[in-house]
C-alpha cells in the first residue's frame, strides 16, 4: 500500500492532493482553511472507519440473508483540548431500516468491530470505540443498542 502527498507551491500550503497506489486521488485540506478545499486529515480518519466497517457489516448481513432496505454508519469523534487535538473518543452508529434480524446485526457489528475491520482494530488501540446501532422497522418501535466498546482499556 502506497500513498504519495503533494503539496502544492508554496511548500508551505495546508493543501495536499493525495495520489494512492492504486491511481486515486484526494484533496487533504487543513481545518483551518476557509473556504476548505478538502477533508482535514482527521475526517479522512473517520471516512476510512465509516467505510470499513461499514462493508464489513453489509457483507456479513448478506451472508447472513439479511436484506437491509437503508444502511448508513454515522461516526462521531471527541478530540483533545490540547495539541495534538488526537481523538479520544469514537462512537459508530450503524444506522439500519428494513427487514434485519436484530441479533444478526448484533453479532455482524460485533464481527466488525473485533474480528475484521482493520481500522477499527488500529484505532482501537489507542481510543476508545463505541459501536452501536439504530434499527428502523415497520410496524416497530425503533431499536437502538449498544454493541461493544473496544479501546486500549477494553479486551478485544
Amino acid at each position: 500500500m502506497r500513498v504519495v502527498a503533494t503539496f502544492p507551491a508554496p511548500a508551505s500550503s495546508l493543501r495536499a492532493d493525495a495520489e494512492t497506489g492504486s491511481g486515486f486521488t484526494m484533496t487533504v485540506d487543513s481545518a483551518d482553511s476557509t473556504p476548505p478545499a478538502g477533508l482535514s486529515p482527521r475526517e479522512t480518519v473517520l471516512v476510512g472507519l465509516a467505510t470499513c466497517t461499514g462493508m464489513d457489516v453489509a457483507a456479513i448481513l448478506a451472508k447472513k440473508r439479511q436484506a437491509p432496505g437503508g444502511y448508513q454508519v454515522e461516526v462521531e469523534a471527541e478530540t483533545a483540548a490540547r495539541p495534538p487535538q488526537v481523538l479520544t473518543r469514537i462512537v459508530i452508529e450503524h444506522q439500519v431500516s428494513g427487514v434485519v434480524e436484530p441479533k444478526a446485526l448484533h453479532r455482524a457489528i460485533e464481527l466488525s468491530a473485533t474480528r475484521y475491520c482493520p481500522v477499527s482494530a488500529m484505532l482501537s488501540r489507542s481510543v476508545t470505540l463505541e459501536h452501536r446501532y439504530w434499527l428502523r422497522q415497520a410496524g416497530q418501535p425503533d431499536r437502538e443498542e449498544l454493541v461493544v466498546i473496544t479501546g486500549p482499556d477494553r479486551s478485544r
